[in-house]
C-alpha cells in the first residue's frame, strides 16, 4: 500500500515538534507499505526554515519506504494570523501541484489543523481515484475562535462550511481524541474511528538519568517542573510564570519552559520584568533528545487556558510525561483528566489558576516518593493503553480494511 500524507506540520524526529505522524509513518514503512509526506520546510514551532533556504520542492529520502517531500510555502508563519492564513493557503497550493506528480497511490491521508492542507488531500484523492482519510488532531476552527484569533464573521462562516464539506466527503474521519467523536459526527462525518494519541514506550526510560541535562542549563541539587511544548496562545504559560513568581520563596524549586512558539520573546521579557530567577528558559529539542530533559525533570507541566472546548482533548505531551514517569501536574479538565486520574499518574489543578499550580508544585517537591509513585503508575497506563506501537497497528487496519471496501 503506499499512502500520501498531506501535513504541513509534520516533525521528524529529529526536529522539535510533535512526532505522532513520523512514528506512524516509520511503522507503516516497518510493515512493507510505503508513505510519502508532503510538508513544509518552515517549521510550525520555531517559525523558521533549517538553513534559512526555502526550495519549491526539497525530497529526502527519510529512511526505506518513507519519502518526505518539503514544498514551497510563504515563510513568516509566526508574524500574525493573517500572515499565518497565507502560509496555510500557499502550503495548499503548492502541496497539491507536488501530489499531483505522486505515482501509484493507493490512499490519501489528510490532517487538520490547518483545515486547508485537507482540501488538498480530498482533492488529489479524487483525482487519483482513491479513498481519501481524514484525520482531525483538534476541532479548529472552533478552538482559534475560542481563543480569539479568529474573528471576522464571514471567514469563520467559511472555514465552518468547509469543516462540513471535509467531514461528509471523508472516506473514514479519524479522532485523536474521544472528546472530539461528537463534535465530528454533528457536522457530517459518515464514518468515525478513534486512534488516540500516546506515545513511544520505547524511547523512553524512566530510571534514566537527566544530570547532564541538569548540569547544562543550572539546575544542579534543584527540584524541576519542566513544561516542554509549544509557546503559544492556547498554552497559557502566562499562569506558569505567576506560579513562578509565588515559588520565589522557594529557592530549591526551579521551573523550566523547554520549547518556541510565537509567544516565547514576551513571555521572555515578561520574566525579566518580574525577576524570576527561579525561571529558565530552554529553546525546543529535537524529539531524539526529550527524553534526555524529561529524564531531567521531577515533575512535568500541560497546561491549556481554562476554554470549554479543551476539555476535548488528548495532548500528546501527557503521555511522553506518563512514559518518561514522571508525576504530570495537570491544568486542564476533561477526557485527559479522566486518563490522568483513573491512572493515578499526576495533580490535577483548575485551568488559569496560579496559585493552584504553585501549590501542586510546592507538595509534590515536598514528597519525593509520591512524585515517583505517580510515575510509575502513569508509565504503567500508557504501557498497557496507549503504546504507540499498538495504535500504529490500528492505525494500518484501518487503512487497509478502507483500501480493500
Amino acid at each position: 500500500m503506499h499512502i500520501l500524507l498531506v501535513h504541513q506540520a509534520f516533525a521528524a524526529l529529529n526536529e522539535p515538534g510533535g512526532t505522532r505522524h513520523h512514528e506512524l509513518a516509520c511503522y507503516l514503512a516497518q510493515r512493507g507499505h510505503r508513505v510519502t509526506v508532503i510538508t513544509s520546510p518552515v517549521s510550525y514551532l520555531t517559525g523558521r526554515a533549517p538553513g534559512g533556504r526555502i526550495f519549491w520542492v526539497e525530497r529526502q529520502e527519510e529512511r526505506p519506504g518513507v519519502t518526505i517531500l518539503r514544498t514551497y510555502v510563504y515563510p513568516a508563519l509566526h508574524r500574525s494570523f493573517f500572515h499565518r492564513v497565507i502560509s496555510f493557503f500557499s502550503f495548499m497550493v503548492s502541496s497539491f501541484l507536488t501530489g499531483l506528480t505522486v505515482r501509484q497511490v493507493d490512499l490519501v491521508w489528510g490532517t487538520s489543523p490547518p483545515i486547508f492542507q485537507g482540501v488538498t488531500a480530498w482533492a488529489l484523492a479524487r483525482l487519483k481515484g482513491v479513498k481519501f482519510l481524514f484525520e482531525v488532531r483538534d476541532l479548529w476552527p472552533d478552538f482559534a475562535v475560542a481563543v480569539g484569533v479568529l474573528k471576522q464573521p464571514l471567514l469563520v462562516r467559511m472555514v465552518e462550511w468547509l469543516e462540513r464539506f471535509l467531514y461528509r466527503r471523508a472516506d473514514l474521519l479519524v479522532v485523536n481524541s474521544p472528546g472530539f467523536t461528537a463534535h465530528v459526527q454533528g457536522r457530517g462525518a459518515r464514518r468515525v474511528a478513534l486512534v488516540p494519541n500516546g506515545s513511544d514506550t520505547a524511547m523512553f526510560n524512566p530510571q534514566q538519568g537527566g544530570d547532564e541535562f541538569r548540569r547544562q542549563h543550572g539546575l544542579l541539587g534543584r527540584y524541576v517542573a519542566l513544561y516542554a511544548g509549544a509557546h503559544g496562545i492556547s498554552n497559557d504559560l502566562g499562569v506558569v510564570l505567576e506560579a513562578a513568581r509565588l515559588l520565589i520563596d522557594q529557592p530549591q524549586i526551579a521551573i523550566v519552559l523547554l520549547g518556541d512558539g510565537k509567544e516565547k520573546p514576551a513571555l521572555v521579557q515578561h520574566a525579566a520584568e518580574l525577576g524570576l530567577d527561579n525561571l529558565y528558559f530552554v529553546p525546543s529539542t529535537p524529539k531524539t533528545e526529550m527524553p534526555v530533559a524529561l529524564a531531567a525533570a521531577d515533575a512535568c507541566i500541560a497546561i491549556l487556558k481554562p476554554i470549554e472546548l479543551y476539555k476535548t482533548v488528548y495532548p500528546n505531551k501527557v503521555f511522553d510525561y506518563m512514559a518518561a514517569g514522571k508525576p504530570v501536574i495537570l491544568a486542564i479538565d476533561g477526557v485527559i483528566r479522566e486518563v490522568v486520574e483513573t491512572a493515578g499518574a499526576g495533580i490535577f489543578v483548575p485551568p488559569g489558576d496560579p496559585a493552584a499550580l504553585a501549590q501542586a508544585i510546592r507538595e509534590l517537591a515536598g514528597d519525593h516518593s509520591a512524585g515517583v509513585e505517580m510515575g510509575r503508575r502513569g508509565r504503567r497506563a500508557v504501557e498497557q493503553s496507549f503504546d504507540r506501537s499498538a495504535l500504529a497497528a490500528e492505525m494500518e487496519a484501518l487503512m487497509v480494511e478502507l483500501t480493500q471496501s
